[in-house]
This record gives structure tokens, C-alpha cells and sequence, in this order.
């Protein structure tokens, strides 16, 4: 029976509310990215969101991000500019460590690592970046996978860096024509309507054509969808899409 997995990046919350929703969505996914203090969260928040994801039954990932809170790691850093190459590993290094002492104290695994926000994108484009995150992954050597965007840099970096990497679509973001995520800054570039996102997420999950923002349709080869948690309705676009997604006769499944 063929399998999909379905990911949140959850741990980032900073209201009730939207703890609430994270709390809400881990029921519903099967895999969650944890973010390990680079864009947001600190070890409360991280061993609060490893204890439900535990509870749940869903495998956990490590979400670095560029040491940019203030940003919420959405905006790109120039290496030698904005931040030392050096810097940047060892930051990358400790979000991800971090994470996963507090998953070897609560006695579950760590078993991958997703870049978050601007990081992810640079790293989709620019092979220096993708390299370095993949150097950081490989140089833990705790059997780590790689989980980013399909068609990017980073699927060539862990090729040579010896890692598994598993592609992944979004449910709830807007495709260019080229099969990469349109820019946060032009509108449209968030699926807010619900209709949108599950049929989005039924195309991904079949490999069926995808709609891009210019109208165009591409195909996009993926083993993870994601759902960001801080999009608002979030956990009702998880529970729809898997519901829809399992109607299909697909069963969704951790990929790690």
C-alpha cells in the first residue's frame, strides 16, 4: 500500500492559542518538525512539543533556522556579511543537539532535520548552503535524514554528503512554474482557503499535476506534505487533507 507522510513545523508557538493548535495538529500528523531556538522555541518548548509528539505516536525532526529570532529566521543572512560560515555551522550544529539530547532524555528518537524559513529557500538555490547543512547533518552522525524542498540544492548536497534525503510538498503554499515556493513577499504565495489547500494536498499526495501561481501545472515528485502550524487553520487543513488523502486509499505513514 503506498504511503505518504504528513509534517508540521510545530514548537514555535508564543500565544495559548496557537500552543493550543500545535497540541491539536500532532494527533493528525505523522512527523513533526521541532524548532530547536534558531527562529523560536527554547528547552521548555522543545520538550513540551517532544513529550506530545511521543505521545502521539509521530516521529520527530530537528528545524534549525538561521540564528535570526527577531526575523523568525524568514529573512536570508549573507555568508561573511550577515553571519561567519563557521558561525552559522556551529549554530546549526547546537539547535540540532539540542534537540536531540532532549529526545534521548524523554527516550525517543531524533530522526531528521528540516532547515526552516529563509534557510530553507536560500538552501533550495544556493549550493554552498545546502552543502553546509548537509556537512552539519552528515558530521553528527546520528543517522539523521534530510528532509527538504524537491528539484533543490539540497537533494545534490546529501547525495554527496551520503545522506538519505526525502523530498516534500506544502500543502498550504503557492508553487512558481519551475516547481519551487513562491516568495512569501508576493501575494498569494500563502493558500489561505481551505478548498485550495486540500486539493492541493490530494495532488501532491497522488503525484497528480500541481496548479502554480502563474496557472501553469507541474508535477512535483515529493514523499512529505507540510502544513505550516502557525498558518491560520492549520489543524482543520491536517485533518482534512488526511482524511482526503486516506480516501484516496493512500496511508500516511512517517517516511523516517
Amino acid at each position: 500500500m503506498k504511503t505518504i507522510d504528513l509534517n508540521a513545523d510545530i514548537g514555535e508557538a508564543n500565544t495559548p492559542e496557537w500552543a493550543a493548535s500545535e497540541a491539536a495538529i500532532v494527533s493528525v500528523i505523522s512527523s513533526a518538525n521541532i524548532a530547536c531556538g534558531g527562529h523560536a522555541g527554547d528547552a521548555a518548548s522543545m520538550r513540551l512539543t517532544v513529550r506530545n509528539a511521543k505521545a502521539a505516536g509521530v516521529t520527530i525532526g530537528a528545524h534549525p533556522a538561521y540564528p535570526d529570532r527577531e526575523n523568525f529566521g524568514r529573512t536570508s543572512l549573507v555568508l561573511g556579511r550577515d553571519i561567519e560560515k563557521n558561525a552559522l555551522k556551529d549554530s546549526l550544529r547546537a539547535q540540532i543537539l539540542a534537540l536531540a539530547e532532549i529526545c534521548a532524555d524523554e527516550d525517543v528518537r531524533l530522526a531528521y532535520v528540516k532547515p526552516h524559513g529563509a534557510f530553507y529557500n536560500d538552501s533550495v538555490f544556493d549550493p554552498q548552503k545546502a552543502d553546509l547543512i548537509a556537512g552539519v547533518i552528515s558530521g553528527l552522525e546520528l543517522n539523521l535524514l534530510f528532509l527538504g524542498g524537491p528539484n533543490s540544492e539540497m537533494g545534490r548536497a546529501a547525495e554527496d554528503h551520503d545522506l538519505k534525503f526525502v523530498a516534500e510538498g506544502f500543502i498550504d503554499r503557492r508553487y512558481t512554474d519551475d516547481g519551487h515556493l513562491l516568495s512569501r513577499k508576493i501575494d498569494g504565495a500563502i493558500i489561505k482557503d481551505q478548498t485550495e489547500r486540500l486539493s492541493q494536498a490530494i495532488a501532491l499526495a497522488t503525484h497528480a499535476p500541481v496548479a502554480t501561481h502563474s496557472g501553469k501545472t507541474l508535477m512535483l515528485e515529493t514523499g512529505s506534505l507540510c502544513v505550516h502550524g502557525d498558518s491560520p487553520g492549520a489543524v482543520e487543513t491536517a485533518r482534512q487533507a488526511r482524511a482526503a488523502i486516506e480516501a484516496k486509499g493512500l496511508t500516511i505513514k512517517a517516511f523516517a
